[in-house]
């Protein structure tokens, strides 16, 4: 079977009882996690997860770890990620699942690894867990990407292990999971060092390793997990993760999938196939904001926030993973601003306790895959809206924002649609490039910029929104409905192609940095290098891989 837009859906919700290729193991602060893949379980057939090689499947259940981490264990100080089979940590993403996938798989599959190895530098960040690589063996491709990921890599010296990327000589192709770049830019090794190393498809071992800066210690085997606990242990004495605290389970997500509708606690999707769209529309709390903190832990998963994050979190994921053809996402936030605005409170008051800055972090982790996801984004305000604080980050995220001026003629009851900024559209959860959406969204005008922040908290119909240029374009109820569907059938007959090439060049203006370089420069490259003939071709090297014949390249550079 291949892997196609008609494979299987793929569900991204797991939970420990069900993975099949990492265990899990806790000693007070310190937690182990082993990868020991099941050759036979990918996520499709036709395949063999040999040499601990991984799928999408095995990094599901990674980025499952690195939120129950987060959440579940709040005692665990440091991590240490090893591998479970002799001599060997990981061989990277397998090969034959990357020669028989589809273009659309392959990116989408390197763009969700990607952000999973962002968590574990996030939990690094943000959470104080020190996330320790114990290279017990070889580490290539992608198998050394997810530990350059970590904080720390210690690579055993037994004469044989090395850590490498192959990908460029090998296969024709990058290494697609930030390893180019978090070499240079994170590990600092010098660019002809790097050239080297990227070329070398045996790679480094022992003191070469250490010297150019690609792993921080190589230990004999006999002392190699001495060496790894000591790490462990003194990152764990100087975190500033809580020790005392109770975790929070993350409880099975709530979803029912109808028909072409996708329900959720607070978020459902509704799938026109014909119009080539999805339209999401996110509900306000129900209920005003738990009083403290021992009574927002109580709630736990439920807690408003938490809820509507995992929601997004999956309803994202699944629409890009399954529903490529839904090229246009329409959001929509319905309910009680204040009641949103409240909770906004709540998150920046109590933003020293330790869940309520996980379910911060997740947002803002949330928001982010949001802004590289290659769907066009439009927001849709009318009356009963609940853009407000956070919830006004979603519009914020989107590409255009249209706003009903007044209210729809034969709906007399209503109130006229207003937005509200609030402090934490100011920098509470910033894009990949370091800047909020706001500033993002006002880059290079400063008095636009600072006309805004000076209105925050205040009500903003549409005449306002449009003047301080929140919202893209406001009209009564007479043009609203035509122009929008106006709107979104032209953006549904344009090249798909075309369009994330100039969303994704639109949404990250200013300062570069490793986030941006990763999912738009290397993204970018990757995304073209994987449908040339030299890559992917019958006679390519990614399709010859393992053969024993050499991809045949045509030799022109472009």
């Amino acid at each position: 079977m291949t892997v196609t837009e008609s494979a299987p859906v793929v569900r991204f919700a797991t939970s420990p009882d069900r993975y099949r290729h990492w265990t899990l193991d806790l000693d007070g602060e310190v937690a182990t996690v082993t990868l020991r893949v099941a050759e036979h379980g990918g996520l499709v057939p036709g395949y063999e997860l040999k040499m601990n090689s991984y799928d999408l499947g095995v990094d599901i259940e990674l980025y499952d770890i690195v939120q129950r981490l987060r959440f579940e264990h709040p005692g665990v100080r440091a991590v240490v990620v090893t591998g479970g089979l002799e001599r060997m940590f990981c061989a990277g993403a397998n090969i034959r699942m990357l020669a028989q996938a589809s273009h659309a798989w392959k990116v989408n599959f390197c763009k969700f690894t990607n952000e999973t190895r962002n968590g574990v530098e996030d939990a690094s960040a943000n959470s104080g867990q020190t996330w320790i690589a114990a290279l017990n063996g070889t580490a290539a491709g992608g198998g050394y990407e997810l530990a350059l990921a970590c904080d720390q890599i210690v690579l055993v010296d037994d004469g044989s292990s090395a850590v490498s990327l192959p990908e460029v000589p090998l296969l024709g192709v990058l290494p697609g999971t930030g390893g180019l770049t978090r070499v240079v830019d994170k590990r600092h090794v010098r660019k002809d060092r790097a050239d080297l190393f990227a070329t070398k498809p045996e790679g480094y071992r022992g003191a070469t390793a250490v010297e150019w800066g690609l792993v921080d210690a190589a230990v004999p085997r006999n002392s190699f997990a001495g060496e790894v606990g000591r790490r462990a242990r003194l990152a764990a004495a100087s975190s500033t993760r809580p020790s005392d605290a109770v975790g929070v389970t993350l409880t099975p997500l709530e979803r029912a999938d109808e028909g072409d509708t996708i329900t959720y606690p607070h978020v459902s999707a509704k799938i026109d196939r014909l119009a080539r769209r999805a339209d999401i529309t996110v509900e306000g709390p129900r209920d005003a904001p738990p009083a403290g903190a021992a009574a927002v832990l109580a709630q736990g998963a439920d807690y408003w926030p938490l809820a509507v994050t995992r929601a997004l979190d999956d309803l994202v994921l699944h629409l890009r993973a399954n529903e490529p053809g839904l090229g246009i996402w329409v959001l929509r936030a319905v309910g009680d601003a204040e009641r949103v605005l409240a909770y906004d409170a709540q998150l920046r008051e109590l933003a020293d306790d330790w869940f309520v800055n996980e379910v911060r972090h997740y947002y803002k982790r949330t928001l982010k895959r949001l802004d590289v996801t290659s769907r066009s984004l439009i927001a849709v305000i009318e009356p009963g809206t609940a853009f407000a604080g956070p919830l006004l980050e979603l519009a914020l995220a989107a590409d255009r924002q249209y706003m009903l001026e007044g209210v729809y003629q034969d709906r007399g009851d209503e109130v006229p649609a207003t937005i509200r900024l609030s402090e934490c559209n100011d920098g509470a959860f910033p894009m990949g490039n370091g800047l909020s959406r706001l500033e993002s969204r006002f880059w290079g005008n400063e008095k636009d910029l600072a006309a805004a922040r000076a209105r925050i908290g205040e009500p903003l119909d549409a005449a306002a929104a449009v003047e301080l240029g929140l919202v893209t374009l406001a009209l009564d109820d007479i043009d609203f409905e035509d122009e929008l569907r106006i709107v979104l059938e032209e953006r549904a007959s344009l090249s798909p192609d075309a369009l994330t090439g100039m969303e994704a060049n639109h949404r990250f203006v200013g300062p570069e940095t490793l986030e941006t370089k990763i999912f738009a420069r290397l993204s970018a490259w990757q995304n073209w290098i994987f449908i040339r003939p030299n890559a992917s071709g019958p006679d390519g090297a990614l399709r010859r891989y393992g053969t024993g014949r050499k991809g045949e390249y045509d030799l022109t550079r472009v």
